[in-house]
């Protein structure tokens, strides 16, 4: 190890003895032994004064190097334990210790990266101009370096057109490192303090060794280094610049576009005028709600981060020194503040005037539909006093009571706009009514009711004409007829449609066949114009004038019994008889059981039996 120190020393002077003009040395312990050399080295910007140039005798070569030590001592360099015995006699580990304080003091004491300094800053430098290689992995000042890949990196770093890191064979480590020194004395002025054995054939080469070359590497390139910093020094400044150019200019046309969208959204408000309609001031109020939520969302982190650029435009001229920001006139933080309060209270007007248009509708709402349901009852009313107080003759009677049907149109067009102001009502939310005591459901039930009672009242001044015309008839068959007509003309006509036409005869006991029943049906309506009352009792009259006759009652049991012999319950019960003329008919007719056990009635003979 020693050996190594001595050769790469011995080569650091010989620069130091070059640059000065002075023939190199051969060999620490033999050319230092008289204090020349010494004395040489350290005459470069001064003087020593005189000394022995060729000293002879021991005393001679003992001033020399106390010359040169104190020299050395003067310069701040602290020298322990060795005297000028040590170099005279040649005691090579001092010596090898003495040159090593010489190279930290003027080759790497000045070194200085990131606030570390010598060996630190040394290794720091190292590692952070070799961290794009991932080859090189620089973790001391010895074995990092034994393959040469780190000082290719390191001259690739800085001078790439004078190697290509890329085609290197990674695993030669002779030939790399060969390379490395060929290239950094050739084009660099790196004297070769090492030989290639120093660093590739030694498990732990030399730290002192190599950090005294890679010093060279970092003041060969401290000029470039120093010429990048000048670059990168104007090169930041000009970026520090441009990007607070570039966030004044972002913070102007963002802070103009938030000025301007609260001015037009301000105007588009007073511009605003509703239609009177709740679907109006209801889409009106949605889209309040929505720039609520939406809109004005996005202006509030659109003002804080317009707010947060302006400050750290700011912070960063302040911090370099620079003149503060003036925004262009109008776009100040105060003016966007001014605008952004001038929002806030036009929103609160424009709330309170939707709010305001809503009330007024549903108020409005209200009183429209009390007006319509309240007259809707009192022409109810009237209609119902006038029908109550029907008198008179039964033709008159009949005659007044159809005129007050036909109004009855006319109160169903007015409940359509009590049931329209109603669903405007409900569409408005609105569910309290203090101006009226009505539903729509209310009044139609009233109306139905009324309708109702005209029509019962015209059926009953129309059996009343027809009773009083039907002298065969008596009060019994009479009542029992209407209460049928009644109970089976349920539309409110007054009328009886086939089907009901056919129910009402057979909840008599008169069953007819299905052509029978259509003949019969089509015969009185072109008689009458429709199955009245009036039909309908003359019929009932008709059939009970020969409803005695053993043949027609023969052809109604047959009918009933669907052609057969006999007549069941369950043929009685279809045919939809009284359950007391079933009764009647199981006592009085025979019979006969059939397979199953049920009775099989036998009106044929009883009908013999009955008539003459």
């Amino acid at each position: 190890m020693d050996s190594t120190q001595e050769r790469t020393f011995c080569k650091w002077l010989n620069t130091k003895l070059e640059a000065n003009g002075y023939p190199p040395m051969r060999s620490l312990v033999q050319d230092l032994s008289d204090g020349v050399r010494l004395i040489q080295l350290m005459v470069r910007d001064t003087s020593l004064g005189r000394y022995n140039k060729n000293p002879r005798m021991r005393v001679q070569k003992a001033e020399n190097v106390n010359k040169a030590l104190e020299f050395i001592r003067q310069r701040g360099i602290k020298l322990t334990n060795i005297g000028p015995e040590d170099i005279m006699d040649g005691n090579l580990k001092l010596i090898l210790g003495m040159i090593w304080t010489l190279v930290l003091r003027f080759t790497i004491a000045d070194i200085s990266e990131e606030g570390l300094s010598a060996k630190e800053g040394l290794l720091l430098w190292c590692q952070r101009k070799t961290a794009p290689y991932k080859e090189v992995d620089v973790q001391d000042f010895s074995s990092s370096w034994s393959d040469g890949l780190a000082l290719c990196a390191l001259i690739h770093c800085h001078r790439p057109d004078l190697l290509d890191y890329d085609k290197l064979n990674k695993s030669d480590r002779h030939g790399n490192t060969r390379l490395a020194f060929q290239v950094a004395a050739e084009h660099l002025g790196i004297p070769q303090l090492l030989e290639v054995e120093d660093l590739c054939d030694s498990a732990h080469p030399d730290e002192r060794s190599v950090m005294t070359y890679i010093a060279s590497f970092f003041h060969a390139f401290s000029s470039m280094d120093q010429a990048e910093t000048v670059s990168r020094r104007v090169e930041k400044f000009a970026e520090l610049m441009q990007s607070v150019w570039l966030s004044r200019n972002d913070y102007e046309r963002r802070a103009r576009n938030l000025l301007r969208a609260l001015s037009e959204v301000q105007a588009e408000w007073t511009a605003s005028v509703f239609a009177g309609t709740y679907a109006d001031a209801k889409a009106q109020s949605a889209n309040f709600h929505r720039y609520k939520h939406s809109t004005k969302r996005s202006w509030v982190t659109e003002r804080q981060d317009i707010t947060t650029l302006f400050g750290n435009i700011q912070t960063k001229l302040r911090t370099y020194g620079l003149r503060e920001y003036v925004p262009s006139q109008g776009l100040a933080p105060s003016d966007i503040d001014h605008a952004w309060n001038d929002l806030l209270h036009s929103e609160a007007n424009r709330s309170r005037s939707i709010n305001a248009q809503i009330r007024q509708i549903k108020e409005t709402l209200r009183k429209e539909f009390a007006d319509l349901a309240n007259d809707f009852s009192q022409r109810l009313h009237a209609i119902s006093l006038e029908l109550s107080n029907v008198e008179g003759p039964l033709k008159e009677q009949q005659e007044y009571v159809r005129t007050l049907q036909t109004r009855l149109p006319a109160l169903n067009d007015a409940l359509s706009r009590v049931s329209r102001a109603e669903n405007d009502c409900i569409t408005a939310n609105v569910e309290e009514n203090d101006y009226t005591i009505f539903t729509c459901q209310d009044l139609e039930f009233e109306l139905e009711l009324l309708a109702q009672s005209i029509a019962k009242k015209i059926s009953f001044i129309d059996n009343q004409i027809v009773s009083r015309n039907m002298t065969n008839l008596t009060p019994a068959q009479l009542e029992q007829f209407e209460s049928t007509f009644r109970y089976f003309a349920r539309d409110g006509t007054n009328t009886l449609s086939l089907p009901d036409f056919n129910a009402a005869l057979a909840s008599l006991g008169l069953v007819y066949s299905d052509e029978d029943m259509n003949y019969l049906y089509d015969h009185l309506v072109q008689e009458y114009g429709a199955i009245t009352f009036q039909a309908f009792i003359n019929l009932l009259v008709d059939i009970t004038e020969d409803q005695t006759s053993p043949d027609q009652l023969r052809e109604s049991f047959r009918g009933i019994a669907s052609d057969k012999p006999f007549v069941t319950e369950l043929d009685m019960r279809l045919a939809q008889l009284s359950s007391s003329a079933i009764d009647y008919l199981r006592e009085v007719l025979p019979f006969q059981r059939n397979e199953v056990g049920e009775p099989e009635y036998d009106y044929e003979t009883w009908l013999e039996e009955v008539f003459v």
